[in-house]
């Protein structure tokens, strides 16, 4: 058991991690999940001659476990198309992903003080690991292409007093605090420990400092929620047809297709009064609505000059040799036709990387992804009938990328919408994790957002971060389909971005971009180069340090 219990103690912080998010949605548990990992690198492996490669191979198990488990909705893909490879992509993934887990390990692993007992040391070994891991999530999400899901902070995503700071430093300025709340909660009972043994007990500045700071996060979540609203109420409705993935693009499914968005859709216009934008999810038509010889075209074409309603829907679209997923917004006269054309593709989903580098893992790849779609190059804001309000057409996971949706809030959105199709994951818990992502974008860029899925979540989320309605039937299922209608506040600008002028109401994370990251990042990598230039001269002008000694200290 002594030689198990580190490994199975990593093991538990990912499971505890993974608990955190849909389905579970245990948020608590994130304040102590990484306390097993961080016990088992301080505190095993005294022997070790490579302490160091076994602290990465213990955040590797953490990780490993915690992405396995936290995206086992990616194998809802095996069920779809009837593949027993598909139902493992989870661990697939987290071959890769585990790796930023592996780095986090060993670097807190270099932190470990040689003693417990005073305050300025815990709180400075707490501030670099949460640093470190703030530069671990925030390079998961930009790096080959990233896929920055599930940060700690998104944990939170349900606590809307507590994610108010995110305005300032994005979500990872809460993966942060709950890092360093998690060093400290290893560190204070070690403390406790070590004061009782020698009857001398010191103000424990470490754990007041790190309780105030949690409290001042609420504080200020709850004062900032409590401004009044102010800006333009316009009325959204959004469709959820409830497609079944693999009749979406089918022929023989077409008429079925159009009269389901004709039925809804019907619905949310004929009511009093009818909504300013009516949105449909992404990929809703059948083939490209663009095309003018296509059904999907007459289709749209007919509806839309039958309302007087604007509408938002995703559609196919192919130019010059080109295949693009894109969104249209079509005037309520049906004579305009706005186009943005998706930017953050998902590798394996929308294009296989390195597809003729190598010939023979494209042709696998290909049965399940047969082409490439080209990302677009414009961050597109579609203007409304109304000219106040100016739309940032997400598409998919793009409302989970803070530094895309951030462009399009420079470019004067005033209003998120994103289409999405989470059909391809059945009634898993991917549609819940996607939302929980999302909603930070509204906080980060103090924009309310309206989200319109083909199988759920279809919902409006406000400016604070709160889903005010969502689309479910009456036992609370959201893969139901239906209409949400509502309305929306939606801040305007006090002067517009075309004009040369500065929209007052950008935020401190809106102007700054992720600059919290990034010094988060620079005093990792600072603190990296200090304890290897520090164990290079204790090396230089010491003999050599027996096999148990810890590899670089705190002192």
């Amino acid at each position: 058991m002594k030689i198990l219990w580190p490994w199975l103690a990593s093991a538990a912080s990912g499971l505890l991690g993974a608990g955190c998010f849909p389905p579970f949605n245990q948020s608590w548990l994130c304040w102590i999940g990484l306390t097993p990992l961080i016990v088992a690198v301080w505190f095993s492996g005294a022997n070790s001659r490579r302490r160091w490669l076994r602290n990465l191979l213990l955040g590797y198990l953490a990780g490993i476990v915690f992405f396995t488990a936290t995206f086992a909705w990616l194998g809802a893909l095996g069920d779809l198309y009837q593949s027993f490879f598909l139902h493992g992509l989870s661990f697939l993934l987290s071959i890769y992903l585990a790796l930023h887990f592996a780095f986090w390990a060993w670097f807190v692993g270099f932190l470990k003080p040689s003693s417990f007992v005073t305050s300025w040391r815990n709180l400075l070994v707490a501030f670099l690991g949460a640093s470190a891991w703030v530069t671990h999530e925030w390079t998961r999400g930009w790096l080959f292409s990233g896929f920055g899901w599930n940060g700690l902070g998104v944990a939170l995503h349900a606590e809307w007093p507590m994610i108010q700071i995110a305005e300032f430093t994005g979500v990872v300025g809460l993966s942060f605090a709950i890092a360093f709340a998690n060093i400290i909660a290893v560190s204070t009972p070690l403390r406790l420990f070590a004061e009782a043994r020698t009857h001398r007990m010191r103000p424990h500045f470490d754990l007041t400092l790190t309780m105030i700071g949690i409290v001042g996060l609420l504080a200020f979540g709850l004062h900032r929620a409590q401004r009044p609203p102010t800006g333009k109420s316009i009325r959204v409705a959004a469709v959820q047809a409830s497609v079944p993935q693999l009749q979406k693009f089918d022929p023989q499914f077409a008429r079925d297709v159009f009269e389901k968005f004709q039925r809804l859709s019907e619905i949310a216009v004929g009511a009093n009064p009818p909504p300013d934008l009516l949105v449909w999810p992404e990929s809703s038509m059948p083939d490209p609505v663009r095309d003018q010889n296509s059904e999907s075209y007459r289709f749209v074409m007919d509806f839309s000059t039958k309302t007087k309603t604007d509408l938002m829907l995703g559609t196919l679209d192919a130019d010059e040799g080109h295949d693009y997923n894109a969104a249209l917004l079509v005037s309520n006269n049906g004579e305009l036709v706005q186009i943005y054309r998706k930017m953050h593709l998902v590798p394996f989903g929308e294009y296989i990387p390195l597809r003729h580098s190598f010939p023979l893992f494209a042709a696998i790849a290909s049965v399940w992804v047969p082409g490439d779609f080209t990302a677009g190059t414009k961050h597109t804001v579609f203007t409304l009938t109304n000219g106040d309000v100016r739309v940032a057409p997400l598409i998919c996971f793009e409302d989970t990328v803070g530094d895309l949706v951030r462009r399009f809030v420079v470019n004067g959105a005033n209003l998120l919408v994103d289409i999405t199709n989470d059909g391809w994951f059945l009634h898993s818990s991917g549609s819940g994790q996607h939302l929980a992502n999302a909603i930070f974008r509204c906080v980060e860029n103090r924009r309310p957002m309206v989200r319109a899925a083909n199988t759920g979540v279809t919902c409006f989320v406000n400016e604070f971060g709160r889903v005010t309605q969502i689309l479910q039937d009456d036992t609370g299922n959201t893969f139901t389909e239906g209409v949400l209608t509502g309305d929306i506040n939606v801040p305007l600008a006090t002067a517009s971005p075309s004009d040369g002028g500065q929209d007052q109401q950008l935020t401190f994370y809106t102007r700054h971009r992720e600059w919290f990251a990034e010094v988060c990042a620079g005093i990792t990598l600072i603190a990296i180069v200090v304890v290897f230039a520090l164990r290079k001269l204790g090396r230089g002008s010491s003999p050599e340090p027996p096999a148990n000694a810890n590899p670089a200290r705190i002192d």
